[in-house]
């Protein structure tokens, strides 16, 4: 019996969409990141892209929990001596949230070339719009991603 390796013809893409209001952070990162790379299909094969496109919405919703958002810092440098900036996730939140969101997952996927074209297949929006409705997007649920309990009882 000879392995199936999966031809860019018996590839099929489905579009999917994540709510990510009241969603823990690294916990949508890695059920995004799983389907971005294809687990969820029974012919998965991890030198082949085979993932899904998904589009995660209200990114800018998006919680950490215990007190990362004050306590965890984002670095990054200028390259010049003292060039040295950190920033707390909480400013994070509120300046860039689709890109701490697209950071997160692509932080999952891997390093190399195919993880890069994986990462082609993310969108990320700060509020509830998007322009991809003609692709009619299916809601993915995510059991492994958790709501805070004030998302819970609020929504």
């Amino acid at each position: 019996m000879r392995t199936f390796s999966p031809k860019p013809a018996d590839i099929t893409r489905a579009w999917h969409i994540v709510d990510a209001d009241g969603l823990v952070l690294g916990r949508l990162a890695t059920e995004v990141a799983s389907v971005l790379r294809g687990k969820h299909k029974p012919t998965f094969t991890p030198n082949t892209d085979i993932g899904d496109h998904v589009i995660v919405v209200n990114a800018d919703k998006v919680v950490l929990t215990s007190a990362k958002a004050e306590t965890k810092m984002a670095y990054r440098h200028s390259g010049y001596p003292g060039g040295l900036k950190a920033t707390s996730f909480s400013h994070l939140l509120i300046d860039r949230a689709d890109d701490v969101v697209r950071n997160a997952v692509t932080g999952m996927l891997p390093k190399n070339r195919l993880g890069r074209q994986m990462a082609t297949k993310l969108k990320v929006y700060r509020g509830a719009d998007h322009p991809h409705a003609a692709q009619s997007p299916e809601p993915l649920e995510l059991p492994g991603a958790r709501r805070t309990a004030s998302a819970r009882s609020g929504a």
